[in-house]
């Protein structure tokens, strides 16, 4: 029986991360799922889903383990669920305009109030071509519960929007 196992990996950022995760996983007769990754200011930074057979779970960890000496960080958590995406329903969110502290909080906190579960968050700040100030945008790839009021959570977040100075679109 395979076992699923979510890796988050933290490094200086240099040719061939990747390669050695890759041969760590297929030592181990695993195959490698879902993942993300990019560098940031100089690190790496990914998160990766791996499922290999039951038994190679120990020695695949105490590899993983290993690569902390050549300065790959790696922490490992057994999954035994699958996401509970039965009746929700899925949207997302896109978000644009001129970057301040705290845009992710105030968004996320609307949608915590929703009961709403963020899968995905991509966020850049980049230079706004014509005045060139700070421009914030974010992508957000959400599951909202079948119960929930879209009307009203639409609502929330054009206020929110209003208040912020930003754009939102809520799509499905």
């Amino acid at each position: 029986m395979n076992t699923s196992i979510v890796l988050t990996v933290v490094s200086d950022d240099h040719p061939g991360i990747v390669e050695v995760l890759s041969e760590v996983i297929a030592n181990h007769d695993g195959s490698w799922a879902e993942s993300s990754m990019m560098s940031l200011a100089g690190k790496f930074a990914g998160i990766l889903l791996v499922r290999l057979p039951g038994e190679q779970v120990e020695s695949f960890s105490a590899d993983l383990e290993k690569l902390d000496s050549s300065g790959i960080q790696v922490v490992a958590k057994l999954s035994d669920s699958e996401p509970a995406t039965d009746a929700t329903r899925e949207y997302s969110i896109e978000l644009v305009g001129q970057d301040r502290a705290g845009i992710v909080h105030e968004i996320t906190e609307v949608l915590a109030k929703f009961g709403i579960n963020v899968q995905e968050l991509e966020t850049t700040v980049q230079s706004a071509s014509m005045s060139g100030e700070s421009l914030f945008m974010a992508h957000a790839r959400i599951f909202i519960p079948p119960d929930t009021d879209t009307e009203a959570l639409q609502g929330e977040l054009e206020d929110l929007a209003n208040e912020l100075m930003v754009d939102i679109e809520l799509e499905t």
